[in-house]
């Protein structure tokens, strides 16, 4: 249950910081700037042409004793740059799927673009989103696992010390992966419930 609490403060502020890289990085490559296409363009090769692992070795023991960062923020900030990369092509294609008239009916009315993308895009875009958001975010909650390897006594590194204690290998990383289960299908459910919810208040 330690173990657990600790992937679940992980996963969670992951998760926040996943969704605000990626729409920060979807809105610069949509936007005029040269240099902000360019960032986003080289925030998104850098991270996914490069294993996961591999960042968070170098994140956890370059990074992190330069900026005096903690192993649970090390991981928290790896975890957050690899899946926001991917989020961010998710919110991209959600944003641009956005009916055209939309647009010109926003700017119309001489909406700023930061209120047009806060009361009229964003909330149509985020509704189509969601499912996929959601199976990043799952993909979050397993990736999550890999921050045992830096010594983050998290659920997959308290399976591993009771095993070396106990020997229950087959009992141990059983629970394990059923926990992992229970938490990817409750989100899934909870998703779900949020669609169907939006679907009945929109009609």
């Amino acid at each position: 249950m330690q173990g657990l609490g600790v992937t679940l403060q992980i996963t969670a502020i992951s998760m926040v910081f996943m969704l605000l890289f990626g729409l920060t990085t979807a809105l610069l490559r949509m936007s005029n700037s040269w240099v902000g296409q360019g960032l986003a363009r080289f925030y998104m090769e850098l991270i996914r042409n490069s294993p996961l692992l591999i960042q968070l070795f170098f994140i956890y023991f370059v990074i992190a004793p330069i900026m005096d960062m903690s192993g649970f923020w090390a991981a928290v900030l790896a975890l957050s740059l690899f899946e926001g990369a991917y989020a961010s092509e998710i919110f991209r294609a959600g944003i641009t799927s956005i009916d055209k008239g939309q647009w010109e009916a926003a700017k119309s009315l001489g909406m700023p673009p930061l209120e047009m993308y806060r009361h009229i895009i964003l909330p149509q875009a985020i509704r189509r989103v969601l499912p996929p958001l959601t199976s990043q975010a799952i993909s979050l909650i397993k990736d999550s696992a890999l921050v045992s390897t830096v010594a983050i006594l998290d659920l997959t590194q308290r399976g591993r010390m009771i095993d070396a204690e106990t020997f229950l290998t087959f009992e141990i990383w059983f629970t394990v992966a059923a926990i992992y289960l229970v938490i990817t299908t409750t989100l899934s459910g909870l998703v779900n419930f949020m669609e169907r919810r939006t679907k009945s208040i929109s009609l």
